[in-house]
């Protein structure tokens, strides 16, 4: 059964989704600020995101829904190459470093 998010009718429906890639970050969650509340009042109402700026950080910044910028098709597509790219290379050397091992126990 996969997960399922309520949001309220009278909310606003989120722009941005979980793991989307953005120019800041990865976003890893969201959180709203409905209007009529202190929070809404004090830092504005609406939707507020959790992102991180790389897979190896272990920074997390806060940005409201209007200051998030959506990758261009392009950059995304080259984000994902790259990341595609240097998954390949990890994987040829880990093959490289398995054949060693089992070249070794067989020759030995």
């Amino acid at each position: 059964m996969l997960p399922t998010i309520s949001i309220p009718q009278h909310w606003d429906y989120p722009r941005f989704a979980l793991e989307q890639r953005t120019s800041d970050g990865i976003i890893l969650g969201f959180y709203y600020y409905p209007n009529g509340t202190e929070l809404a009042e004090q830092f504005g109402g609406g939707w507020r995101y959790a992102l991180m700026p790389h897979k190896n950080s272990d920074e997390l910044f806060h940005f409201q829904e209007n200051q998030i910028q959506p990758l261009t098709p392009e950059e995304l597509l080259h984000q994902i190459t790259g990341e595609i790219n240097f998954y390949q290379q990890q994987i040829i050397i880990l093959q490289q470093q398995l054949f060693a091992i089992t070249e070794g126990s067989t020759n030995g």
